[in-house]
């Protein structure tokens, strides 16, 4: 029997050029400029993972203040395997402070006793107390020696004693629970589309050299008109981890949480979500403002705000010529900062 094959894609399709045990680099075609850019942004910004957020110094006599070795503390980066399912984030544990389902402790303890400078590193930090997993939490090692990024030094007599409290967040509130450190992102290595054109300051040839992604294309004919309706369908990413979250999973994971966004959208426009959060229905706190910070921000009594003081279109604590100690205000009944 005869059958009719179809042998032009349908769907996505995804070539895996490179894979290396934190870095992957892969070709994805048959989709359109908005959706690989919008993979690309929920890789860098939306995937969670667990980071140094809250240090107790109990003792510190380095030279070191306690605020720089809290900000070192909190770029160590942490094994996060599992942690989008396993850990809560703070504001939504049913725990008074933390827990271990929220939160994983680690312990510092270092003192120098010899004459010799003393290196702090990350395989210093010691997790203590239970945890939601048997991963999650560890520093992340990855140098031949298995030290791990340093911390500080010490000299003859000084001494680190501090509490670290890692919690579940996102890079779009702060770079240190970001996954990636770089996402290459490509296409049209030919510049067949001539967007490159529009930018440049003498000579885009040489301003915008050809990359190694151009063996992968076809250069168009010179003499070839051009095609004003033309658009890009071949994306090229070289994803590169920190070690937090293998590179298979950060993929897998942003493609989740753009999965989760479009369905908020969908709920919304279809008015199948309970509530309305500024005219926008079925859209949680979460989908609509990114993923806040572990202690959300209350707005003060007397005030109705959403995220700020200001929101959901409401009049500002001094707003709609309210008597303030200064006199009426000029402002109207939205405020300057209207949701």
């Amino acid at each position: 029997m005869d059958y009719e094959m179809d042998i032009e894609p349908t769907g996505p399709q995804v070539t895996v050029r490179e894979a290396e045990p934190y870095r992957v680099d892969f070709k994805l075609s048959s989709v359109d400029l908005a959706f690989a850019n919008s993979v690309r942004r929920a890789m860098l910004a939306e995937i969670p993972t667990i980071a140094i957020d809250l240090v107790e110094v109990e003792i510190n006599t380095s030279v070191l203040p306690d605020e720089f070795l809290a900000h070192r503390l909190g770029l160590i980066p942490l094994n996060s395997k599992n942690c989008d399912q396993d850990v809560e984030y703070t504001r939504d544990c049913e725990c008074e402070d933390r827990c271990a389902r929220c939160s994983v402790t680690l312990s510092l303890h270092a003192r120098c006793t010899g004459d010799e400078v003393m290196s702090v590193h990350a395989r210093d930090l010691v997790v203590s107390g239970e945890r939601a997993n048997e991963w999650v939490g560890n520093p992340v090692i990855t140098d031949p020696q298995g030290l791990g990024p340093l911390i500080c030094k010490l000299r003859s007599g000084q001494e680190l004693k501090m509490t670290c409290i890692a919690k579940k967040g996102i890079a779009k509130e702060h770079a240190k629970w970001a996954p990636t450190a770089a996402i290459g992102f490509e296409y049209d290595p030919h510049n067949n589309l001539r967007h490159v054109d529009y930018w440049y300051e003498e000579d885009p040839a040489k301003e915008w050299p050809i990359s190694a992604n151009a063996a992968w294309e076809h250069a168009a004919p010179p003499d070839q008109p051009f095609d004003y309706d033309a658009e890009p369908n071949n994306f090229y990413f070289d994803v590169e981890s920190i070690g937090n979250l293998e590179p298979d999973m950060i993929i897998q994971q942003g493609i989740t949480v753009l999965q989760r966004k479009l369905a908020s959208v969908i709920s919304a426009l279809s008015g199948s979500g309970e509530g309305d959060h500024g005219g926008m229905m079925g859209v949680e706190e979460d989908d609509m403002m990114g993923v806040r910070s572990p202690d959300a921000y209350e707005p003060p009594e007397g005030i109705d705000g959403g995220f700020t003081a200001y929101a959901n279109g409401n009049a500002s604590a001094w707003g709609a010529s309210a008597a303030t100690p200064y006199g009426a205000t000029p402002y109207g009944g939205g405020g300057g900062y209207g949701f």
